[in-house]
């Protein structure tokens, strides 16, 4: 089993064997940002911090026995006492989380939770329940919120969804362009459905142009640079060359949505077609705006 499913078992063990969905989804934040390395990460969401990851883990426990999924919230099922599978300073964590919030109400969390990370709750459709108008402020705030308009590229290698996400938000990202022929993933969270659903979650209007895509055959023998910059050669003279349409598309995003991202899977930016279809798209006639790449 995951060492972070461990930790939402061990959360609800903790704090009497059940809670609502939204309630453990604080405590876990809470629980993460004393971590040296978070097991999980969050997205700011419609009722505050969330973690599709967490979510996941929930639903897949659930198949396992582990705990039962109401309306009512998450219940562990699973007798096995994780509080003692946790690592030690894991186990210190939880027991201090649950001095300081044990017997808080829901109400006093969310308040706790949006007053100390005001981030997470700048998609809150809550909020004004709960804060006063300077606590409001302080949230609206860490709100991103740019005038520039960009072309923004970016690779989810090597990092979670929510941090993913947060990047995108962090930049004021409105558009993210989906450049991969086949849009699906080994890693969670970002295969096509989940990728739109995850976006459309945190406002971020999601597309995708399979046709700008490099197929997954040709990436199969990649070994150096010097392998990608002769398939990327091929690219430009064959896939590049054919899809100005599609090129004239994404600049037209630019110019309505004023930030775009183009998303693939390498974090290198170097290795990735990204990079060439952003160069296609600046050399258009009517490009006049920044590319950065994230």
């Amino acid at each position: 089993m995951f060492y972070r499913r461990k930790v939402i078992l061990a959360l609800l063990q903790g704090f009497g064997g059940s809670l609502g969905k939204t309630h453990l989804q604080k405590l876990l934040l809470l629980f993460a940002q004393k971590q040296d390395k978070p097991d999980y990460h969050f997205v700011p969401y419609k009722y505050g911090c969330y973690s599709f990851q967490a979510a996941a883990d929930i639903f897949t426990m659930q198949k396992y026995g582990q705990v039962q999924v109401s309306n009512k919230g998450v219940e562990k099922t699973d007798p096995v006492d994780y509080m003692n599978l946790l690592r030690e300073g894991d186990r210190a964590i939880l027991k201090q989380l649950y001095l300081l919030h044990g017997n808080k109400k829901y109400k006093d969390l969310i308040r706790y939770t949006y007053t100390y990370y005001p981030y997470f709750a700048i998609n809150s459709e809550i909020a004004d329940r709960y804060l006063n108008t300077a606590e409001l402020k302080k949230v609206t705030a860490c709100k991103p919120v740019t005038s520039a308009t960009a072309l923004y590229t970016i690779g989810y290698e090597g990092i979670s969804l929510e941090q993913y996400l947060n990047r995108l938000i962090e930049n004021d990202v409105q558009v993210l362009v989906d450049v991969r022929n086949n849009p699906m993933s080994m890693k969670y969270g970002f295969t096509k459905s989940q990728l739109l659903n995850a976006c459309t979650s945190v406002g971020i209007q999601y597309i995708h142009f399979p046709e700008v895509g490099v197929v997954s055959e040709q990436r199969q023998a990649l070994t150096c640079q010097a392998d990608y910059d002769r398939l990327f050669e091929k690219y430009r003279k064959e896939t590049l060359s054919c899809t100005t349409s599609t090129q004239e598309k994404i600049l037209q995003l630019v110019k309505d949505k004023k930030r775009v991202a183009l998303t693939c899977f390498e974090a290198n930016v170097c290795q990735c077609h990204r990079k060439h279809l952003a160069e296609a798209i600046v050399q258009l006639p009517e490009w006049s705006y920044e590319l950065i790449h994230l």
